[in-house]
């Protein structure tokens, strides 16, 4: 008959089973039959998490260390069923998971390519070329917030507040559709349905349907009115207003897998037109003849730029 021995004692062997200083032969001649078993399926459970997730094996050590050295959460006995145990071990790995795994979800899209996706509320996102969207699926029923790198068009589903964040400032809505850009210095906002607040480290702005503003090296520059019923990049075709030469190169770069040599130009230059998103010996002589410069590709996909 095994020696009755008590929950620290218990506890004690089951530190020394989990570091490998007694066998499991041993273990049994200390603990309780129930225990004994209980401990044996919360190994099988442990292996079989290991395999599934192979590298969160550090979950199991610190398990071990908090037995080892008795925190606050005491082990208590399992008067389960084999079925229960086995459940239980998996439950906890799973559980731990969620705590130290990764819960972010990254949309992206590369050069010259457009995504449709659908966010978790229903929302719709629709991504221009090199551009990405994250957000935390864990948290997102509380909180409805995405990190914006480029542009994208948003179409959200009423509810709570939806939030875009940019590190050129950010956009929040209730339910409404508009187009957000966020590049370099570069930040811009179009409200095509509902109402948008934009905000920055300056100032701030409510925008209704068909309004527009625009931000260039932190400080609102222009807030104009657009005819659009949806952003032009969606039908292939990139489309610019009083914008400096720089931030349509910029999107010429971003559209095709080209580089531009800027160095002969002047840059400042204000353009107001649009580009082929499609065709890229089409984009640059809409952009180029109208702002009266010359263009000639070179090696490696580089185009120079010089003025007539």
């Amino acid at each position: 008959m095994k020696e009755n021995k008590g929950h620290n004692d218990s506890e004690n062997f089951l530190a020394a089973w989990s570091e490998g200083e007694i066998s499991a032969e041993e273990l049994k001649k200390y603990v309780s039959e129930e225990d004994f078993k209980a401990y044996m399926e919360l190994e099988k459970g442990i292996h079989l998490y290991e395999k599934l997730e192979a590298p969160l094996d550090h979950s199991f050590k610190k398990i071990q260390e908090k037995i080892k050295y008795k925190s606050k959460a005491r082990v208590r006995k399992l008067y389960v069923s084999w079925v229960t145990s086995i459940a239980a071990s998996i439950v906890l790995f799973v559980g731990l998971y969620s705590l130290l795994g990764n819960n972010t979800v990254l949309l992206n899209t590369s050069t010259g390519e457009h995504k449709n996706f659908a966010l978790l509320d229903g929302s719709e996102v629709i991504l221009n070329s090199k551009s990405e969207i994250s957000y935390n699926k864990r948290t997102w029923k509380k909180e409805r917030k995405v990190t914006l790198k480029g542009e994208a068009y948003f179409k959200v589903q009423k509810g709570s507040t939806f939030t875009v964040k940019t590190k050129n400032g950010s956009v929040t809505v209730l339910g409404t559709q508009f187009n957000v850009i966020s590049r370099d210095n570069f930040f811009e906002v179009v409200c095509y349905e509902g109402k948008v607040s934009v905000k920055n480290n300056i100032s701030s702005v409510i925008l209704l349907p068909g309004n527009s503003v625009r931000v260039l090296n932190g400080e609102i520059i222009e807030d104009h009115q657009v005819k659009q019923q949806a952003p032009s990049w969606i039908l292939g075709e990139s489309t610019f207003k009083s914008i400096p030469l720089k931030y349509v190169i910029n999107a010429l770069e971003n559209q095709y897998d080209v580089r531009f040599d800027r160095s002969l130009i002047d840059e400042s230059v204000i353009y107001t037109g649009s580009f082929n998103n499609k065709n890229l010996e089409i984009a640059l002589a809409t952009v180029f003849k109208a702002t009266n410069i010359k263009y000639k590709m070179t090696t490696a996909n580089i185009i120079l730029l010089e003025n007539n």
